[in-house]
């Protein structure tokens, strides 16, 4: 079994394109994933891009996708670190990466700047290696 850390856009991407992950794959990422994901589909929203009913129901369908979603403390602090040592703004991009690099075989992301982010320290997957065995 190869274990992917997926970001919020790409999980929205994976539901809005019907994309499965192959059941010889786990999905591990943050606690925060469904959060940032309703915001991906709020700013879809107001930006005129899809209906508030096709955005709610976008949400219904990501809330189901089987996932293991991790907070803890070594995870959070890693992402503290990732982001001192790469001088990033923020930590939440880092706590993708951190959870990628302490639980997960390899990041997928269809954000091209969260992928070059994350090849700074952890290896780099395509949604096709998502989809296949």
């Amino acid at each position: 079994m190869t274990r992917f850390t997926i970001d919020a856009p790409t999980l929205v991407h994976l539901v809005t394109e019907d994309l499965a992950c192959d059941p010889a794959h786990q999905l591990v990422a943050p606690n925060l994933i469904r959060s940032q994901a309703l915001s991906v589909l709020f700013t879809l929203v107001g930006s005129g891009e899809v209906s508030e009913q096709d955005a709610l129901r976008r949400h219904e369908q990501l809330t189901e996708l089987k996932m293991r979603l991790l907070g803890d403390r070594v995870s959070r602090r890693t992402a503290w670190q990732l982001a001192t040592t790469h001088g990033w703004q923020s930590t939440l991009d880092a706590e993708y990466i951190a959870v990628c690099k302490l639980q997960a075989d390899a990041f997928i992301s269809i954000d091209s700047a969260m992928v070059a982010r994350a090849a700074q320290v952890v290896p780099i997957a395509s949604l096709e290696d998502l989809t296949s065995a």
